[in-house]
């Protein structure tokens, strides 16, 4: 390695760190209440199916997500994806992206995800089993993102996500920060990320939904009340990868990842991923939870495929994944379809 490339990316390392000082890992009591949950509900059939692994090789728009360094590895001039989840209870996400080369500069991308819920019947304290009326909780995260190829193997990439939340008649809004690093080693196979996500201030729920009217005094009354602040899901991910080649055909992927999260415990994610001839994917993963007392268990092993062609100017890319749902409660499938096109 070339002693700038290794000056570059010990001088983005001493940025991330520092940045990442600044992320307080709190106890693991606060499992289950960040603000904007959302974010944390991966996006796209790769990743999903490597189960986060590929923090070190996610490529595309795909790696809005998974780690935006690798946004400026595009393939193609520009590239459109959409993709959509079957999550657990009847709840679904879509997204949208799109990320486009310019010039020298780099690359910049566009995305918005839509948490569908579906429509939940409206109780009070005074109707609990109803007022007849019905609502639908939106949950919408709109974000903007750059890349760039430092050198011709460092690659750093940032997002600012703008987050809208409103139920019945309270609403929240924040913005969320996301930074990211890889290093890809050339033709020694070797990959290797970092990311630090979900950077930013705590976000509260207010508005006339929260209003309650009495009587003080002999006099009408209305107050609001206040709710606590809660703080975003930020994580931070450290990720490594190898490629071999087999032939000139069979390539194989192994990925790693840990995610330290002041929310959950942490986790050790592995994937697996077989290529043939860059038009066929296999990939499995598994991941492993350090904290037994917190032990995310809800979401076992996920398993995927992919198609990826060529059609004259015009690249398709097709893939699935299947995460298995450890808990019978639900009685639900977790299945993501995402259809990528380069131009």
């Amino acid at each position: 390695m070339k002693f700038k490339h290794i000056l570059t990316l010990l001088l983005a390392l001493l940025i991330m760190s520092y940045v990442s000082s600044s992320v307080e890992a709190g106890p693991r009591s606060k499992l289950g209440t960040s603000a904007a949950p959302e974010l944390l509900i991966p996006i796209g059939s790769v990743g999903t199916s490597l189960g986060g692994s590929n923090l070190s090789t996610s490529t595309g728009v795909e790696a809005i997500y998974w780690n935006p360094a690798g946004i400026s590895e595009l393939g193609t001039t520009s590239e459109v994806m959409f993709s959509h989840m079957n999550y657990i209870a009847d709840i679904d996400m879509q997204f949208l992206g799109v990320a486009a080369q310019v010039g020298n500069l780099g690359v910049i991308g566009a995305s918005i995800r839509s948490l569908n819920i579906g429509e939940i019947r409206q109780t009070t304290e005074y109707l609990p089993e109803g007022t007849g009326t019905f609502f639908n909780p939106t949950y919408i995260v709109a974000g903007v993102s750059f890349a760039r190829k430092m050198t011709d193997k460092i690659r750093f990439g940032t997002n600012i996500n703008v987050i809208s939340q409103n139920v019945g008649n309270v609403s929240s809004s924040g913005v969320a920060f996301d930074f990211g690093l890889q290093y890809v080693g050339g033709n020694t196979g070797f990959t290797f990320g970092i990311a630090l996500k979900n950077l930013g201030p705590s976000m509260t729920f207010d508005g006339p939904g929260l209003d309650r009217s009495f009587t003080e005094n002999g006099l009408a009354t209305t107050r609001r009340v206040i709710l606590q602040s809660f703080d975003l899901p930020t994580n931070l991910e450290i990720g490594v990868g190898y490629l071999w080649d087999l032939d000139r055909q069979n390539k194989v992927n192994v990925t790693g990842a840990f995610q330290n999260s002041s929310f959950s415990s942490d986790e050790y994610r592995f994937g697996l991923e077989y290529n043939f001839n860059n038009n066929f994917f296999v990939r499995g993963s598994y991941s492993i939870f350090a904290d037994k007392e917190t032990d995310e268990s809800l979401f076992g092993p996920s398993f995927g495929a992919g198609l990826r062609y060529p059609f004259g100017s015009v690249t398709l890319a097709f893939d699935y994944a299947y995460r298995v749902i450890t808990e019978s409660a639900f009685n639900s499938t977790n299945q993501f379809f995402t259809l990528k096109v380069g131009f």
